[in-house]
């Protein structure tokens, strides 16, 4: 079974260095787990690698779309086995390094997805008159398990779930239940964690960072390009807070008091979600000595 070690934490852990670390000492190379850093010229707010951070690893799933452009969980999984293979076959180290917890399960587990992936735009056309609550009782009322996991707000999911009862005939949930949940993988997840209070002052930090980077120039740049809250790139956390501000709805300084707070909750449910779907090693980072981390971690796994 091929080795893959995958790297997993919640926002400003450390997950970008620790898979450089990783990658030199184990012949390496990268794959991002991230949603959102697939896309170009989106790179301040995603806190996306740079070449010097890279420190001449290969980094792959990185700059690959227009921010104009959708991504699927099925075009992530097929990307990331793609390069699972092609990296082994050269006889180096696959390391996914990444946030994103669906995508990354989806990728490494025995995920089966239906055949109605391009048929977004036709189904939010469709149920673009029901208010989110509607949409909701709609999916209550054909599939109560699959709505029972959503948040009624959550419209995209919410929406994908009506979708493939409505092209297949078969509840998500009953489709779900069918696949076993067996990683595909001799897989070692490395999670990094940190004490909450020093992890949101972190978050908090890298935002001041990106706010000093020019982040409002690289969305402005987007914005000017035509990109719309509606876009999937602009739903990532750093990007569609700033709509309600170039809409005239709130000031500057709440959209990176915005920023941070939700940065902060998406951390904490990061932390929920790799708990309860991987079978994670967790190592506490030591922010003095970082290099005290790396041992340990090549030390569990050259075991």
């Amino acid at each position: 079974m091929t080795r893959v070690i995958v790297v997993v934490g919640p926002t400003s852990v450390g997950k970008t260095k620790m898979g450089v670390e990783l990658a030199k000492a184990l012949n390496g190379e990268i794959i991002s787990g991230d949603s959102m850093q697939i896309y170009k010229d989106m790179n301040i707010g995603t806190a996306k690698v740079t070449t010097s951070e890279m420190e001449g690893i290969p980094h792959h799933c990185i700059d690959i779309l227009e921010p104009t452009c959708a991504y699927s969980v099925k075009d992530f999984q097929d990307a990331v086995r793609f390069w699972i293979d092609d990296i082994t076959a050269r006889g180096k180290t696959p390391i996914i390094v990444g946030g994103t917890g669906l995508y990354i399960k989806a990728a490494l587990y025995d995920y089966k997805f239906s055949e109605t992936e391009d048929n977004h735009d036709m189904f939010r056309k469709k149920y673009k008159d029901y208010d989110n609550e509607q949409l909701y009782n709609y999916l209550f009322s054909i599939d109560e398990m699959s709505a029972k996991e959503l948040h009624p707000n959550n419209r995209q999911r919410v929406l994908r779930a009506i979708e493939i009862y409505e092209q297949t005939g078969r509840k998500k949930s009953e489709i779900v239940d069918e696949q076993q949940h067996i990683c595909l993988y001799d897989a070692y997840f490395v999670g990094l964690t940190l004490q909450r209070d020093l992890l949101y002052e972190r978050i908090n930090q890298r935002v001041d960072l990106m706010k000093a980077a020019g982040l409002e120039r690289e969305i402005r740049q987007l914005y000017n390009q035509g990109l719309k809250r509606t876009h999937q790139s602009m739903k990532a956390i750093g990007y569609k807070e700033w709509f309600d501000y170039f809409e005239g709805n709130i000031s500057k300084d709440e959209v990176y008091e915005l920023i941070k707070k939700h940065s902060r909750q998406y951390a904490k449910r990061q932390y929920t979600w790799f708990k309860n779907q991987f079978d994670v090693h967790w190592y506490n980072v030591d922010l003095q000595k970082f290099s005290n981390t790396v041992q340990a971690v090549l030390q569990d796994i050259q075991e």
